[in-house]
């Protein structure tokens, strides 16, 4: 069952790490946009539309990696305090109740939305040439199904769980900076490195 556990994080990791590359690709779109604009006085009236299409397709894929990788932000202070099996249950239930609706919903509106726009060949209108939406939001939906399927992931580890008292394992990833570590790596004493 874990493995079949990591393999769902590891799709979700794979597109999600996929499509962070289209942050590298944005910031060399937006260098290049300024620099057209104010160095050549030539803004590309399209520039605008594919900024916004290239950064909501990297928000809406990187859902699903953040809930493989538990790093979505929770409201409550108190969370952290609980036994694993009470943050299990109430993860459970708020899956249930809120999650698992809302991306369902997420998914079926995000299908009727891209078929609409593909039927259409919709194109944006903010510009007079502008660029095709339907390729935009075909990820939608992609990003639904994805992000429901982590969540299954998600309900069996509650499950897990809540079943033998502690969180099933995660696949590492990368972390941040740990000061601890850090000294620990380069040994440093009382303010001098060794």
């Amino acid at each position: 069952m874990q493995n079949v556990l990591f393999f769902i994080d590891r799709i979700s990791s794979g597109v999600g790490q996929a499509f962070s590359w289209l942050i590298v690709a944005l910031t060399f779109l937006i260098t290049w946009e300024v620099f057209s604009r104010y160095a050549f006085n030539n803004p590309n009236p399209w520039a605008f539309d594919l900024m916004i299409m290239m950064y909501g397709a990297a928000f809406m894929m990187a859902g699903a990696y953040t809930l493989a990788k538990n790093g979505h932000v929770r409201g409550d202070v108190l969370y952290s305090f609980f036994p694993p099996r009470l943050q299990a249950g109430l993860d459970l239930l708020l899956y249930i109740v809120f999650f698992i609706p809302g991306v369902v919903a997420l998914c079926w509106a995000g299908y009727t939305y891209a078929a609409e726009s593909f039927a259409i060949r919709e194109h944006s209108t903010l510009t007079a040439n502008g660029p095709p939406l339907y390729p935009f939001k075909m990820v939608i939906p992609f990003a639904g199904i994805l992000l429901l399927l982590q969540g299954f992931v998600e309900i069996v580890r509650c499950v897990v769980c809540l079943r033998n008292g502690a969180w099933p394992a995660r696949e590492p990833d990368v972390e941040e900076v740990d000061v601890d570590k850090l000294k620990a790596m380069v040994r440093v004493d009382e303010g001098r490195a060794t």
